[in-house]
């Protein structure tokens, strides 16, 4: 399996008035702009998902919104709150295993430091490998079998910079 994992874009600030939750928080005009930059680095590279799994709060699910437009792939676009900020990486594991047919590539789109975290089980087997994903990074991993521990290999980690010079 091939795991893409993408962090929200650019969203307005927590506190700022108009916004009652985390959850509520556009991406900003900035954050919409770079994401399309991004979706069509992503296009440029000749990325295809056989699912794009969101958080449901709203700026992660923007973000995966802007990306499955400019794919092409609207309909396997769906939201999990095993993405959510305060999700669970176990949940998010056995929710794609259980997957059928079993996807052969998967976008998740969500936030830091959950992001950080899950790749680092993935690669390393703890929770606390450093890696920094940018607002609009993105990462690819690939993975024989899917576990909630040490199971996948890194092939890239790109930051928004990056990918804004594939577009």
């Amino acid at each position: 399996m091939d795991l893409y994992i993408l962090r929200h874009g650019i969203a307005v600030e927590p506190g700022t008035p108009g916004y009652e939750t985390d959850a509520d928080r556009p991406l900003t005009p900035e954050g919409e702009r770079k994401l399309r930059q991004i979706a069509d680095a992503m296009r440029a590279l000749e990325l295809s998902f056989d699912l794009i799994l969101s958080s449901p709060y709203l700026r992660a699910r923007q973000t995966a919104e802007i990306v499955a437009a400019t794919l092409g792939a609207r309909k396997r676009l769906e939201m999990s709150d095993a993405l959510t900020p305060s999700g669970s990486i176990k949940k998010l594991v056995e929710l794609l295993k259980r997957r059928e047919p079993s996807p052969e590539s998967v976008l998740l789109v969500g936030h830091e430091p959950y992001l950080s975290e899950l790749i680092s089980l993935l690669l390393s087997g703890k929770e606390s490998f450093a890696v920094v994903m940018k607002k609009g990074g993105l990462c690819k991993l690939t993975t024989e079998s899917l576990k909630p521990g040490r199971c996948a290999t890194l092939q890239w980690l790109l930051t928004p910079k990056q990918m804004a010079l594939m577009a």
